[in-house]
């Protein structure tokens, strides 16, 4: 069961790489005038995962638990996180754009704070600090739902 729906989130974290990151952007009301200390959401060289988007998927989908409270009532959908990327990489300021509960969104939390430092934006060659947004889909084969469904019956 466990294998469906890591390979259920690696297909729609596929078909969510599309997204482009500042589609769901958000402007942090903290940002002060200091280029040192504000939040940039477009640079000329954006932030990256070590390794690349396929090492970002492989992180995405070991450390992803599906809810077994989302699991059991079955929902469904995307939680959509933005934080901060620092300077030296390292991820801060978490949080939920957009949630769909029965513990979906604490699992997208929980697993952005588990994410290494990423390879930093960079603005006239100098490191920034930038706003990024992920998408997390949550999604239970047909297999799990037709199996919840007659336990209900």
């Amino acid at each position: 069961m466990k294998k469906n729906i890591q390979i259920f989130s690696i297909l729609a974290f596929v078909i969510l790489y599309c997204f482009n990151n500042q589609t769901f952007s958000q402007v942090n009301s903290n940002n002060v005038t200091d280029t040192n200390s504000s939040v940039l959401m477009v640079v000329e060289n954006p932030p990256s995962f070590p390794g690349g988007d396929k090492a970002r998927m492989d992180f995405l989908v070991k450390n992803l638990v599906y809810p077994k409270h989302a699991r059991e009532v079955g929902i469904e959908g995307t939680v959509f996180i933005t934080f901060v990327i620092e300077e030296d990489g390292s991820v801060s300021n978490i949080k939920i754009l957009r949630g769909i509960g029965g513990g979906c969104d604490e699992e997208a939390v929980r697993v952005t704070k588990l994410m290494p430092k990423w390879i930093p934006a960079k603005q006239r060659g100098k490191n920034v600090r930038v706003q990024y947004n992920l998408p997390y889909k949550f999604t239970l084969s047909n297999k799990n739902k037709i199996k919840e469904n007659k336990k209900g019956r």
